[in-house]
């Protein structure tokens, strides 16, 4: 989607009966003859779909055609599923040497555990991510498929890392990722808390392990997040809430840590006197990092997320106009003038595009999108 979002053209293929996250869900919407998920369109804006079986000959045609004229192929196949396909390693680079292949797996393509299956939450569990989220006793999932999401950035990177070597090289490469290397690679500082430290990290809720006072914070009505990464922060902190910064038990972050229940039970106190909108201005004034927690109807209702083109609309051919989550990027020229703004085509419906890209195959049309009337409008950075 996001190489979509970056000016690519996407052709999606997918099995006869559709991607499984099509059927994901409630919610649905649209007709009740032919619910459309909303799962499916979260993740699969400017993309054509194609439907083959890769085990008959049309399959098998299609996707070496698609080859052929491909810059990039995206799999994420259990290990082995394409070579016994006929679509291994070595015979897609002799369809195409300057083919960059991207391939996902939940743990990695060799090793013991290469032949596993993997879905994000496996993987968020497997990996650790669930030991340390959430708060003690309770193994808990991050609220968003992140495992998936960090393994297609970490896979895009790679991509874009591939493409650039090939302009200097001439021949494309193999990029691998995995749920379980994208996550561990996104440890950070958890990660070496054991690497380095020989400590086992553990869930600490909405407190950060390592800095204090940084969390959420709860007193009356009011709900507020503070982050207080540095001494000068906390010296402009302290005071708001009635605390003197060079008090021993709070004088460093270490000290601060240290008596991290303390210096809660203090904060809230005096939280607990004011208003949230109130306590926001006062800490912002005071260059103090502080936010409320936003409910997701109140993110796209914020005039932030809108400054920030954050929702983007395109035209469903069944559902008609739709606003679906943005894209995170913005491209300026070099004198600060907006180039363009990412836009949209809708997700596919199952099978869309079938005729068009067929056609394009056989030659009978120039270009795919020829035949397509709503990808070629896009505009996009590249």
């Amino acid at each position: 989607m996001t190489m979509g979002d970056l000016g690519a053209r996407v052709i999606k293929v997918e099995p006869p009966q559709g991607d499984d996250s099509r059927w994901w869900g409630p919610p649905f919407v649209g007709p009740d003859d032919a619910p459309i998920s909303t799962y499916f369109l979260s993740c699969n804006r400017n993309k054509q779909s194609v439907t083959a079986d890769l085990r008959t000959d049309d399959g098998r045609w299609l996707l070496t055609e698609l080859v052929r004229r491909a810059d990039v192929l995206t799999e994420n196949f259990r290990s082995g599923v394409l070579q016994r396909l006929g679509f291994g390693v070595d015979d897609l680079l002799e369809l195409n040497p300057r083919l960059v292949v991207l391939s996902v797996s939940g743990f990695g393509h060799d090793g013991p555990d290469s032949a596993r299956p993997g879905y994000d939450q496996i993987a968020q569990g497997e990996a650790g991510l669930m030991s340390i989220t959430g708060e003690a006793g309770a193994p808990t999932r991050v609220g968003v498929p992140i495992a998936d999401l960090l393994s297609g950035l970490t896979g895009l990177v790679g991509v874009l890392a591939a493409l650039h070597e090939r302009e200097r090289t001439g021949r494309g490469q193999v990029v691998r990722t995995s749920l379980l290397a994208s996550v561990v690679g996104a440890h950070a500082f958890q990660g070496t808390r054991w690497t380095v430290a020989g400590e086992v990290p553990g869930p600490v809720g909405n407190h950060h392990p390592a800095i204090a006072p940084y969390g959420l914070f709860h007193a009356g009505a009011v709900s507020i997040q503070v982050a207080v990464g540095n001494e000068s922060q906390w010296k402009a902190f302290a005071p708001l809430v009635g605390l003197d910064p060079d008090d021993a038990r709070f004088a460093t972050n270490v000290d601060r840590v240290a008596h991290r229940d303390v210096l809660t039970g203090l904060i809230e106190a005096v939280l607990a006197e004011g208003h949230v909108d109130d306590w926001l201005a006062q800490l912002n004034a005071a260059g103090v990092p502080a936010g409320r927690v936003r409910t997701l109807d109140e993110v796209y209702r914020w005039d932030q997320t809108a400054s920030q083109h954050l929702l983007m609309k395109v035209a469903h051919p069944v559902l008609g106009d739709l606003t679906l989550p943005g894209s995170p990027l913005r491209f300026e020229s070099a004198d600060g003038a907006e180039i363009t703004e990412v836009s949209a085509a809708a997700p596919p419906l199952l099978g869309e595009h079938n005729e068009a890209v067929r056609a394009w195959l056989r030659g009978d049309t120039a270009d795919v999108d020829a035949a397509d009337v709503d990808p070629a409008s896009r505009t996009g950075p590249t």
